[in-house]
């Protein structure tokens, strides 16, 4: 496939995906999937639908109320120091920071499948090709959503918050040291007040049509999986209801038997780098692959705080799994927004990263 081709292909995978907002379980995400299946039935896959069940609960909520809860309590702790002490304050802040750690894991990690409310219907595509177990599995959501802030500054509120409850611990420490900077007070305060917004404001909405988050992801991994050689023990897994607390790529994860390599794309912009990003421990033989096949290099860093993707599911159950994506901190104001449309993206990019993954599978598979 010549790269005059692939970009022809990848920019019209692109322009059908991201006609219109998808969120999950709706009739523009089964289309988007529908059209998934007849790209990967054409390149010599098995494309079979695969049915789970969800809340929705956590995905929508489980952020903006452990914000919520943990914000609070900072900020009891930071304006009631002077009544109750540096103790009683930092353990106000230190309560608060557990519960709300404990919410956010418990709704987000242990609850997505079985919490009682808000429960929904979701459909992931599940794609394999020839007899040989599968090795490598590429894999890309189909949902989009939309908050009323992008998710650059959501990412800027969850540090902010994480500050502001540092800096709660340094004028505790300091406090006991026989020492009473109040400044070290004020700017947790200030932190927390500022960090709290946007994390509360972090709501689901259906504003998006989601170009760059993840019909660009989407159109790499179907573009990737038609350059593979047929032989190669690759397989393709499109989710749904990754942006309400990753439920799809969790759902598929309860019915495998054991790990493989996961190569998620998710986020394909024009302009910036390449970057392959990574929770937990970085699996090095997986970024080594991606490294080698990146021929113009590739950035590698953990994963930022205030950003999930389905490696992150993943990764939490042990599989080797990372996140390439393509673009800046330009997209990340893009992202969860109304801009997000294709009169912004060409999807110039989505050849390049596309043969990255496909060069990178075929070194994974063997």
């Amino acid at each position: 496939m010549t790269s005059e081709v692939a970009e022809r292909l990848g920019v019209r995978h692109l322009a059908v995906l991201a006609q219109r907002a998808r969120p999950a379980g709706s009739p523009a995400e089964r289309s988007a999937r529908a059209y998934a299946a007849e790209v990967l039935t054409a390149a010599g896959f098995v494309a079979r639908e695969k049915p789970f069940a969800y809340s929705e609960f956590p995905g929508r909520y489980a952020t903006p109320l452990a914000g919520s809860l943990l914000a609070a309590s900072i900020v009891t702790a930071d304006v009631t120091a002077g009544r109750f002490g540096a103790v009683g304050a930092a353990s106000i802040a230190l309560a608060g920071g557990v519960v709300a750690t404990m919410l956010f894991a418990r709704l987000m990690f242990a609850s997505v499948l079985s919490f009682p409310w808000l429960r929904a219907d979701g459909v992931n595509l599940v794609a394999t090709r020839g007899s040989a177990p599968t090795r490598v599995w590429l894999v890309a959501h189909l949902d989009s959503k939309s908050q009323p802030i992008p998710s650059l500054v959501r990412v800027m509120g969850v540090l902010l918050l994480v500050a502001g409850l540092a800096l709660a611990g340094v004028a505790l420490a300091v406090t006991l040291g026989g020492h009473d900077i109040r400044t070290l007070w004020w700017g947790s305060l200030v932190a927390t007040l500022f960090g709290a917004v946007p994390v509360m404001l972090s709501v689901v909405g259906h504003q998006s049509d989601g170009a760059v988050d993840n019909a660009s992801g989407a159109a790499t991994v179907l573009l990737a999986a038609a350059m593979l050689p047929t032989g190669t023990a690759c397989g393709v897994l499109l989710t749904s209801a990754e942006e309400l607390g990753l439920a799809g790529a969790r759902a598929w994860l309860g019915a495998q038997d054991a790990p493989c390599v996961v190569l998620n794309c998710d986020g394909v912009d024009d302009e910036g780098d390449v970057v392959i990003m990574f929770n937990g421990t970085m699996p090095p033989n997986v970024v080594n692959a991606l490294r080698a096949a990146a021929v113009g290099g590739a950035r590698v860093r953990r994963m930022p705080l205030g950003l999930l993707t389905d490696s992150s599911a993943f990764s939490a159950a042990g599989w080797p799994a990372v996140t390439v994506s393509h673009g800046s901190l330009a997209t990340l104001r893009r992202i969860h927004t109304r801009r997000d449309t294709l009169a912004n993206l060409n999807g110039t990019a989505i050849d390049r990263v596309a043969a990255i993954l496909a060069r990178a599978v075929e070194e994974l598979a063997q």
